[in-house]
């Protein structure tokens, strides 16, 4: 969460009204969910860093559409380092491609979400947390090349008239049928045929990446492995959270397995697994010393806490929970189906809490429930709410200056234990002192070379900083459990040096 992105008045974007869009968002596997549109370019190019677009030929990305992803995803990660890595990647599948001729911005977002998409004019979009995972070149090629495939396969305007086509659908099903469970039939069609459009052009971008990573003399197979190791990044993410509801015929991406399946069919025609160039060594020493993980601006996550040095201020989610500090709150899902969001609103000085609270924002609010209390010396308040089958716990708390801080706790069951879980979470509140904040450090990718004797336990003990760090070693490194390590194996490590 960003220091000094508190929204003003009374109704802002963390509103109870906003339950289950967020609730989707704190436990939404992190596969990349890439968007694509069409866009052709000048000359081959790579350029990075710069905060506003360049125009790539005839068509280039709408400012304000780049403003607001890059906004959306933490702002832009400037590292010469890690952009010098990338430009031979760029340079040499776009040779490799079917379309030489187009040029391509790519923008590293500052952020350790998983993603990767493109937008007109061969516009890529990368995040941190994607290249933090990735373990060689041919991995990251993979990625990018089947972003390049969105954009040669001129997805995104086959994607808007399909999408119009089903909008023409339901609304002539609505003006022609009386019965509206036929409509609401006839509409459900027309969404899977979308989705399943959706899931074909992914399937498509797939057989294109693989086919220009296989010319370019990448590893074919890296795509499959990658798609694997984001499944398993995942899975580590969303240990005992709960899941996304959407039935997988709604899905707009394939299921991994057969992701996995296809690209490794397609990959096949390049010949066995480790024929191409990995590029291993040359892309760790890249990433080598990159922020990983929050970025400092947007605060710390240290196992259950999150800590803001910038705001001086901290809190601790119960057992179990997972913390997803984004750009405009903080986010937590347990284990029993309770989701957190705190985030931050200006009020004017002196503003009642109690009052703030009966104020409108809060549907379903149960103003018997309003209380005022202390936190740690703080002014807080805090009620019930009950609103479309969810129940929810919400707190205020009032912070330095303008900057008051909101706890909005959801689960569908009312229970003593959820209301246990907000109300330890709100009471473990403070301010930073000087000393807590000058402990607070960001953290970094590292590489190490494997010594005899190693072994993930050992490796994974030189991690600082992390959760459950020797299953986050497995996963950034691409490793099975007990898998032996062999002498001078580089190999990644996080901590705070």
């Amino acid at each position: 969460m960003k220091a000094g992105s508190a929204d003003r008045g009374k109704d802002g974007e963390g509103a109870v009204r906003l339950k289950r869009p967020w609730l989707a968002l704190a436990v939404a596997l992190l596969l990349a969910g890439c968007t694509a549109m069409s866009g052709t370019g000048g000359p081959t190019a790579a350029v990075f860093g710069t905060d506003q677009p360049q125009t790539a030929g005839p068509a280039s990305v709408d400012s304000e559409e780049n403003s607001r992803i890059v906004a959306a995803y933490g702002g832009i990660y400037h590292d010469t380092k890690v952009e010098q890595t990338l430009v031979p990647i760029v340079s040499r599948i776009v040779s490799a491609s079917n379309r030489p001729d187009l040029s391509f911005h790519v923008t590293i977002l500052n952020t350790p979400t998983v993603n990767a998409f493109a937008l007109p004019g061969g516009f890529l979009y990368v995040t941190r947390g994607l290249l933090a995972l990735a373990n060689d070149s041919s991995e990251v090629a993979a990625v990018l090349a089947h972003e390049m495939g969105h954009i040669i396969g001129n997805h995104a305007a086959q994607r808007e008239q399909k999408a119009r086509e089903a909008l023409i659908v339901g609304r002539a099903v609505g003006d022609v049928l009386q019965d509206d469970s036929s409509g609401q039939l006839a509409l459900a069609t027309s969404q899977r045929t979308l989705a399943s459009f959706s899931r074909q052009q992914e399937l498509e971008a797939d057989a294109i990446g693989v086919g220009i990573i296989g010319k370019a003399g990448y590893d074919a197979f890296a795509a499959a492995r990658f798609l694997t190791a984001m499944q398993n990044f995942s899975d580590f993410r969303s240990t005992g959270t709960v899941r996304d509801k959407q039935p997988d015929f709604l899905a707009s991406h394939p299921s991994t397995p057969q992701r996995v399946q296809f690209a490794e069919q397609a990959a096949r025609q390049f010949g066995a697994p480790g024929t191409g160039d990995a590029g291993r060594d040359a892309y760790l020493d890249g990433i080598d010393g990159m922020v990983f993980g929050d970025d400092p601006s947007q605060g710390f996550v240290r196992d259950r806490t999150f800590y803001h040095p910038a705001l001086s201020i901290g809190f601790t989610v119960p057992v179990g929970f997972v913390i997803d500090n984004t750009s405009n709150a903080v986010l937590a899902t347990g284990v029993d189906g309770t989701a957190l969001r705190f985030d931050a609103v200006g009020l004017a000085v002196g503003t009642d809490l109690a009052e703030y609270l009966k104020s409108g924002w809060v549907n379903g609010l149960d103003e018997s429930s309003v209380r005022s209390f202390s936190v740690n010396g703080l002014q807080a308040a805090s009620a019930e709410a009950q609103a479309k089958g969810w129940f929810f716990q919400v707190a205020v708390i009032k912070g330095a200056g303008a900057a008051t801080y909101r706890f909005i706790f959801a689960n569908e069951a009312r229970s003593d234990a959820f209301k246990q879980e907000a109300q330890a979470t709100v009471d473990s509140f403070h301010s930073l002192n000087p000393d807590e904040v000058a402990g607070l450090k960001a953290l970094h990718i590292h590489v190490v070379v494997a010594a005899a004797g190693d072994t993930e336990t050992s490796l994974a003990r030189r991690m600082r900083g992390v959760d459950r760090p020797e299953e986050l070693f497995r996963v950034l490194n691409d490793l099975q459990p007990g898998a032996p390590i062999a002498v001078g194996t580089t190999l990644k490590i996080v901590d705070d040096r």
